[in-house]
């Protein structure tokens, strides 16, 4: 029989390996979030103007519901736009 060789385990798609990020609004203990805030919404946005998933931002369940529904509002205020450039 031929001698096996081992071969190292990658990680399985979709991990990173890393650390989980925390969310920004429970360090700073905020309660609800803002929507007249716009430059902490923009961390939330991505560079098409789409709302990034929780993966990416790395706020909890909670904090990113409550973006989602403040940048909705801030873009029915005309306090961020729905699309941005090309």
């Amino acid at each position: 029989m031929a001698a096996k060789t081992q071969t190292r385990k990658r990680p399985g798609p979709g991990t990173t390996g890393g650390r989980r990020k925390s969310c920004h609004f429970c360090k700073d203990k905020v309660k609800e979030v803002d929507y007249k805030n716009v430059n902490q919404l923009r961390r939330y946005i991505s560079e098409k103007g789409k709302i990034r998933n929780r993966r990416i931002t790395g706020a909890c369940r909670r904090h990113q519901r409550q973006v989602a529904v403040a940048v909705k509002r801030a873009r029915e205020m005309a306090l961020l736009p729905y699309v941005q450039g090309q």
